[in-house]
């Protein structure tokens, strides 16, 4: 096939694996990871195929259901953020040991800079933790291809596969070349009845099969298609360069002519031989990784006991520690003047973002504030999600934002501290991924916290996606145990004002476990739903 295709790096994942023969994609929308699933869902290719790609309660289930597929002998994938990785780090360090059967791809999308995430933690600490290989791309081809190698690989070794991605590849766009469209693997099970049986009598035996394994990884990453080397000036700078920062490093090499020596490593775990093959032919080393400093600190580790070669990067300062890399920042560590912008160019003001008018929050913030306005000292524990922006003035109505589903339990240590009232503001996608645990937590002591779930029938800051308690939020509650009259729904308009502060006081005023449910739609999926309708009457 030589049809090309502009796509997102996601979406040129997306592509890849419907081509590789995928018969299922498991996911939660989490910014940069989300157009993955939704491209899959777009896909006519993948309806076609019935490629099972509907949205999980959390990356937990939904790492637990790809490896389920994988068990069947099928290929899979499941998608995530980086911190994603942390809800499913159960399954997926276990799915280590188990292996696989059915080739199966973990692509775990990393945020250096915290667009749109609570830290810039690097997902190939995991890998390295896990013993699998790892794929990291240059390019969204390279991030095309590496999926077609990654489901060969893992069949081939019997280990799931990491596809670590950044921001900046996942939402830049490029052509693809496409590959011919693979079958879909046929229905098959494990050979070895106990595989994925872990019982420590059996996990043992298996733990050292997967450290056995290294060193066939090792020599695999030595002959990858993703990692190569180029010597242009024997006993000068080299340059190791990890995934997306090998195109910073091009574009500041062939603008600038510089005769460098180039390492690009693109597959883990790192191909010693080449490695150490590559620096013995430097005078030093700069190490140009996105994310943390990984793979420098093994360098150093190694390479400043045992030889002559200074290894620079993160570590030393000549990287910042913190942020994305780009050409600026490669430009300076290369002590290259860098370029003065082009005098037609302005700077646009950056604004603090905000809720969206007409959003539901709004008025549930404005109904919460009036209910606790005669407490001395607020406490409002908050999750993650649109919500979270009430941090922000003119509200200044939650005090936290941790982890998903941590406002509830958060307000259930506080309140089993003492502090009175103690208040939590979760919405419902965040509910139905990790705050049900928590309420039952709560019920079973008895704990004095009032639960405001924000409901508004969306999965909202990552693009209006299911909502996997859709309609069931009430049923769920009760069947926690919350009391039916502690148990209130409220509808956040200012025609209820009063109405919705009075319910508010009198459940926070509870001694016990409360629940409100404030419900309205949000503002941009029932905008889109109105234009769709008003397209299809104009069709009619």
């Amino acid at each position: 096939m030589e049809e090309k295709i502009l796509l997102l790096g996601a979406e040129a994942i997306a592509q890849g694996a419907i081509d590789a023969g995928i018969s299922g994609i498991y996911a939660y929308p989490g910014t940069p990871s989300t157009e993955i699933t939704e491209y899959v869902q777009r896909s006519k290719e993948a309806k076609k195929r019935n490629i099972h790609s509907t949205w999980s309660a959390n990356e937990k289930t939904a790492y637990e259901a790809a490896l389920g597929m994988a068990y069947a002998g099928k290929r899979a994938m499941v998608c995530m953020k980086h911190v994603g990785l942390n809800v499913a780090a159960d399954a997926f360090i276990n799915s280590a040991i188990t292996g696989t059967n059915g080739g199966l791809i973990v692509t775990v999308a990393d945020d250096p800079s915290m667009h749109s995430s609570q830290n810039e933690q690097d997902s190939r600490f995991y890998g390295k933790f896990a013993m699998i290989p790892v794929l990291e791309p240059s390019s969204q081809q390279e991030a095309y291809d590496a999926v077609h190698l990654g489901f060969e690989l893992s069949e081939k070794v019997k280990l799931p596969v990491m596809l670590r991605i950044t921001t900046r590849l996942s939402h830049s766009r490029a052509g693809i070349k496409r590959k011919n469209i693979k079958n879909q693997n046929i229905l098959g099970f494990p050979g070895k009845r106990n595989q994925f049986i872990l019982l420590p009598a059996n996990a043992r035996i298996q733990y050292q099969e997967l450290i056995d394994k290294q060193p066939d990884l090792e020599e695999i990453a030595e002959h990858s298609v993703l990692n190569k080397s180029s010597i242009k000036n024997s006993s000068g700078l080299g340059v190791i360069t990890f995934g997306i920062a090998y195109n910073y490093l091009m574009e500041v090499v062939s603008e600038n002519n510089l005769y460098i020596n180039i390492l690009k490593i693109g597959q883990y775990p790192l191909p010693k031989k080449m490695t150490q093959s590559f620096i013995e032919k430097c005078s030093k080393v700069l190490v140009l990784e996105e994310g943390y400093p990984v793979y420098e600190e093994l360098l150093r580790g190694f390479w400043e006991f045992s030889g002559p070669v200074r290894i620079h990067g993160r570590l030393d300062g000549t990287i910042p520690r913190t942020g994305e890399l780009n050409p600026d920042i490669v430009r300076a560590a290369l002590d290259i003047e860098k370029n003065e912008p082009h005098p037609g160019s302005t700077l646009v003001a950056g604004r603090p973002p905000e809720l969206c008018q007409g959003c539901s929050h709004r008025d549930l913030y404005t109904e919460l504030n009036e209910a606790l306005k005669d407490v001395n000292e607020k406490h409002v524990f908050s999750d993650i999600g649109c919500y979270t922006l009430g941090a922000l003035p003119p509200y200044d109505a939650i005090n936290t934002c941790v982890d998903m589903g941590a406002s509830v339990t958060m307000a259930k240590g506080a309140a089993d501290a003492g502090l009175r009232p103690s208040v939590a503001v979760i919405g419902d996608s965040t509910f139905t991924h990790s705050g049900i645990t928590g309420l039952l937590d709560a019920v079973n002591d008895k704990s004095a916290v009032t639960i405001i779930i924000s409901d508004n029938a969306t999965t909202a800051m990552t693009g209006g996606q299911d909502s996997p308690g859709f309609g069931r939020l009430y049923d769920i509650c009760l069947g926690v145990g919350v009391e039916k009259e502690h148990l209130r729904v409220m509808e956040p308009l200012k025609k209820n004002f009063e109405m919705n502060v009075k319910v508010l006081k009198e459940e926070i005023a509870y001694e016990g476990v409360s629940v409100v449910i404030s419900n309205r739609e949000c503002i941009q999926t029932l905008t889109r739903k109105k234009r769709a309708q008003n397209k299809s009457e104009i069709v009619k």
